[in-house]
């Protein structure tokens, strides 16, 4: 194992070993009560099925056969979960082919940010992660389950699924992922147009017709932001099946995938010897594999925030360090846009998830002595799903790369560290994407141009007023403030700057996404200037140095007269419309970005 891995994994067990240790008792003590619908009273057990097929009934009143609960967030606006429309009814065929049953425990929310970007609607997008998470929580409480399906992709929806059925731990879990759309126009003439639209080339139809041609059908979008980390976060935490995160919604593997995915999650009960709860699955070396295949693929930094509260949920205790440590010694070995050219559906023919995991397996940056649903080791990942027939196999991938320009050999990986890092400096803590932004742009010292909202930095841009070469800091965007929405909608405005010929970067304490491009980007600033951070001390004209070579973010002024200025106040007055209003509860108890942006801080 490499001594970098090895010595941040020994020391997130030391540091988490009590609150693991409980958690894990926890865990046990519902395992030990049993199937779980032996303690459910005739009348609550005649409410659990009476809608059911006479055969299901059967079963279900006794306890010998496995009951699959199906929590899904199907709904037909979001491309990547349209295709789960029928997925229940293949779930409860294949649960009935080994005598088990299956029932739809419950249906969670599935926000689309590509829709919200730069609405409203986007200050509930991060929270929607935690409601997610209570409503998983509510599906499974009916306590008629043995076994758990998750049916989610996209942003908050898998870390708020994942985060709800850690808290049923004692239960086998399996993700069963749905597959990306088609190519369509390339993500970089997209990213061309939408420039163009920016800088007033273009009109609203052409913008339109090239958002139509990128996004054109079912299944997840096919750059790699924070839905497709996701499905390669499942494989490296062995959540879901060997090779199922990439395949198309219609290829014909994808059925016989879903099927095996219940036809194991039903052996995997406390009714069966092969008994694999997910508290046995998601373990600190899990954790540690996740944030390796972040690092490696250059993966959303939205996982910086979701890895730390899905582990906090298993009792575990991820810190902003230990990824920046990680990122020391796990190369870049991807390029997928926005930190290259391809998308996920190139990326998997050139060898996709299966090649990254063997690499990384082969160089001892991952453990291998995991428990997935597939069964022990990790290794059982770097195969590839085959039909033959009727039937499914797995078979040894060629360790050899098809594309070298979106897969790079391992010795020769496309930066020597990890795609993100974490600043810190008198400016707080915050996180970069590097693994899109060229080396040359790795340092931006530049005056601060300071914004309240990005409304008003798309104003001052259209007025000409950001021609120069500026750090633009955008604040009182963190999660006690507004719920800590993406700025992925400034991306074009501040590339046009770039392409100017101006020094430009982005400090906020928002987000960013998994889709940040080339502009250097210090995200998720903790403490935000919402509770009083430092980004409200500064001022226009400040001077700002970025340095994501040295690992720093500070405000270069004298350090007296920083010690004495006062923060200022958030201008931005309350969240309503759009249902904002309800969720107030929810920005006076989030914690910070760096412990999570969750609501469960006494897990």
């Amino acid at each position: 194992m490499h001594p970098i891995v090895a010595e941040v994994t020994q020391r997130i067990i030391e540091r988490s070993r009590p609150r693991r240790r409980q958690y894990l008792a926890r865990m046990e003590q519902a395992a030990r009560d049993g199937a779980q619908r032996e303690v459910l009273s005739c009348g609550n057990l005649v409410h659990g099925f009476a809608a059911s097929p006479e055969a299901d009934k059967e079963r279900l009143k006794g306890y010998k056969s496995p009951n699959v609960a199906i929590v899904t967030a199907y709904n037909d606006m979001l491309s990547a979960h349209a295709p789960y429309k029928n997925y229940p009814d293949q779930i409860k065929t294949a649960a009935a082919s080994i005598g088990a049953t299956a029932q739809v425990a419950g249906g969670v929310p599935a926000m689309c940010d590509g829709v919200t970007q730069g609405q409203p609607g986007m200050e509930l997008s991060l929270f929607s992660r935690d409601q997610i998470a209570l409503s998983t929580a509510i599906a499974l409480s009916h306590n008629m389950f043995d076994a758990v399906t998750c049916l989610g992709i996209c942003d908050k929806i898998v870390p708020g699924l994942l985060i709800g059925a850690l808290r049923f731990a004692h239960l086998p879990v399996m993700f069963i992922p749905a597959g990306p759309m088609s190519t369509g126009l390339s993500n970089s003439e997209k990213q061309r147009v939408r420039k163009q639209y920016r800088a007033g080339e273009v009109g609203r139809d052409e913008l339109l017709e090239a958002e139509s041609k990128s996004y054109h059908g079912q299944g997840t979008c096919t750059f790699y932001g924070t839905a497709n980390s996701n499905q390669m976060l499942m494989e490296m935490m062995g959540l879901q099946l060997p090779g199922s995160s990439f395949l198309h919604p219609q290829d014909p593997v994808r059925p016989l995938l879903t099927a095996e995915a219940v036809r194991i999650v039903a052996r995997s009960t406390n009714l069966s010897i092969e008994y694999q709860p997910l508290a046995r699955v998601v373990t600190e070396k899990a954790i540690v594999n996740a944030v390796a295949g972040l690092l490696a693929t250059g993966g959303s930094t939205n996982h910086t925030m979701h890895l730390v509260a899905i582990a906090r949920a298993a009792g575990i205790e991820l810190l902003w360090d230990d990824i920046s440590e990680l990122s020391q010694a796990v190369p870049l070995l991807a390029r997928i846009y926005p930190n290259g050219e391809a998308d996920v559906n190139q990326f998997h023919a050139a060898g996709g998830m299966a090649l990254i995991i063997h690499q990384l397996l082969d160089s001892e940056l991952v453990h291998d002595d995991v428990q997935t649903v597939a069964g022990p080791g990790l290794q059982r990942y770097a195969r590839a799903p085959q039909r033959e027939g009727e039937l499914l196999s797995w078979q040894p991938i060629t360790p050899q790369t098809r594309d070298p320009g979106i897969i790079s050999p391992p010795r020769q990986p496309f930066q020597a560290s990890g795609g993100i890092k974490v600043l810190k400096g008198n400016l707080g803590q915050s996180v970069i994407k590097i693994s899109a932004v060229p080396e040359q742009d790795w340092v931006v010292e530049a005056p601060a141009k300071i914004f309240h909202t990005q409304s008003a930095l798309e104003a001052a841009f259209s007025a000409d007023e950001l021609n120069q070469d500026l750090v633009a800091v955008v604040r009182f965007q963190g999660p006690r403030a507004n719920g800590m929405p993406e700025l992925h909608k400034l991306t074009p405005t501040l590339a046009v700057l770039q392409d100017r010929g101006f020094k430009v970067a982005l400090v906020t304490d928002g987000r960013m996404s998994g889709a940040s491009g080339k502009v250097p980007a210090a995200i998720h600033v903790t403490p935000e200037a919402g509770v009083g951070g430092a980004l409200a001390k500064l001022r226009d004209g400040d001077l700002v140095r970025l340095d994501a070579r040295a690992g720093t973010l500070e405000a270069l002024v004298d350090a007296a007269q920083w010690q004495q200025r006062e923060a200022v106040a958030n201008d931005a007055g309350e969240q309503f419309g759009l249902g904002r209003e309800l969720f107030a509860m929810m920005r006076e108890r989030i914690s910070s970005a760096d412990t999570g942006a969750t609501v469960f801080t006494d897990l």
